[in-house]
């Protein structure tokens, strides 16, 4: 293995790119503090700026620092900056040695550092004013610079509404909101920017026109997209505010395994990155964790081939919007979705207990059992209170029929 450089050497190389209710699972992992669920490995997507795609939850831009681009990256492809601590150097903060080891401006480095693109000592840290001791190793992952502009493309959408100032879309599983590393086209904003003639609001930048909050890739459901600059400010704020004072509300439907034990319920364990795997969320601790909460209601109960619960089909409210809000909080209670290969792999097993068709069915579902089934909110201009709803699309209907069928 190649040496790291002292503190102002670089080197560039390539990249591939509290609980009310039921009681968390007991056997949960634990690392520093972090728990997981039975999580193994990470599928999301990192942003241009550094930030996970958004799956079950959703994300206000008032409530997201995003790492923007403060200028041209010094390199034409992704890159990761090598250093080692000097002695002159102890005490220093975190920002300070990676700018002057990337070259980069402190801004940049911090906004790469909070998305969780900087390591030290192996370890991924969030925080820049980190202090650093003698002979600590630091890196740090710089994104290759995106294309700023997506292009309109005729990509089919299911409007649920339009007006003047803003659309709600039906998004299906598989559709990537906005422009990515991996998904430079075919996004949810090429298709809007088609279908609305390039009148999306202009404060998500170029590379997010009119996104206010997202979904995953595999998460499908309804999503609100602004139009223009007042309406992305209020339903921004909206957003930001959690519904504590107004209108919005946000409701998902999921299917997971096993039954909880109560009817209903409160998950309010904050979220962090999971240490092991800086693409992943995980209950946490300190100052990295932000504050999250979800309302579960168990909606109905499903039998296994033996009779017994094998699954649940569960509803949750949002009170926060933090990414993978639901399958973290829903994995910490011993309750992960179906399909979901980041938090609920260890729970595979579990599909031979169901009869067919279902096994069949849950075993080809190639996505988190999880839809965006209702969405209200305040309209930014008429100040009319506007829900949506929206069914379960094909595939997870198809599941929960099989699920409801007398055992084979």
């Amino acid at each position: 293995m190649a040496r790291a450089r002292k503190l102002g050497e670089t080197r560039g190389r390539g990249q591939d790119g509290r609980t009310r209710g039921d009681a968390p699972a007991a056997d949960a992992p634990v690392d520093d503090g972090l728990q997981t669920g039975s999580a193994t490995g990470g599928s999301g997507e990192v942003e241009p700026d550094g930030f996970e795609d958004a799956d079950d939850d959703v994300i206000a831009i008032a409530d997201a620092v995003a790492a923007r681009d403060d200028g041209p990256l010094p390199a034409d492809a992704a890159r990761t900056v090598e250093a080692v601590v000097a002695e002159a150097e102890v005490r220093g903060r975190l920002d300070v040695a990676l700018a002057a080891a990337s070259g980069l401006s402190r801004a940049r480095v911090q906004a790469l550092v909070k998305a969780g693109h900087a390591r030290l000592d192996g370890r991924t840290v969030e925080d820049s004013s980190l202090r650093l001791s003698p002979g600590a190793r630091l890196s740090l992952d710089v994104p290759a610079p995106a294309d700023a502009t997506p292009a309109p493309e005729a990509i089919p959408l299911a409007i649920v509404h339009e007006d003047a100032e803003l659309v709600v879309v039906d998004k299906p599983a598989g559709l990537v909101v906005h422009p990515a590393p991996g998904n430079a086209t075919g996004t949810l904003v090429n298709a809007l920017l088609h279908h609305c003639r390039g009148q999306l609001s202009g404060i998500g930048g170029v590379r997010r026109p009119g996104i206010v909050h997202r979904l995953d890739k595999d998460t499908s459901g309804l999503l609100v997209v602004a139009k223009t600059n007042r309406a992305h400010q209020s339903l921004a704020a909206q957003f930001a505010d959690h519904g504590r004072t107004g209108a919005l509300e946000r409701c998902y439907l999921a299917i997971v395994w096993g039954v909880p034990s109560a009817a209903a319920g409160t998950i309010d364990a904050a979220l962090a990155r999971d240490p092991r795997n800086p693409m992943r969320r995980a209950v946490g601790k300190g100052a990295a964790a932000k504050h999250a909460v979800t309302h579960w209601r168990l909606i109905e109960r499903f039998a296994g081939a033996d009779g017994l619960p094998v699954a649940s089909l569960v509803e949750c409210r949002l009170e926060t919007g933090r990414t993978h809000q639901v399958r973290v909080h829903m994995a910490h209670l011993g309750h992960p979705l179906l399909g979901d290969a980041d938090y609920g792999a260890g729970f595979r097993t579990k599909s031979t207990k169901l009869a067919e068709p279902a096994r069949a069915l849950v075993a080809a579902l190639d996505r988190q059992a999880l839809h965006a089934a209702g969405l209200t909110f305040t309209h930014p201009v008429t100040e009319s209170v506007l829900s949506f709803e929206s069914p379960l699309p094909t595939d997870l209907a198809a599941v929960t029929e099989a699920l409801r069928k007398p055992r084979s």
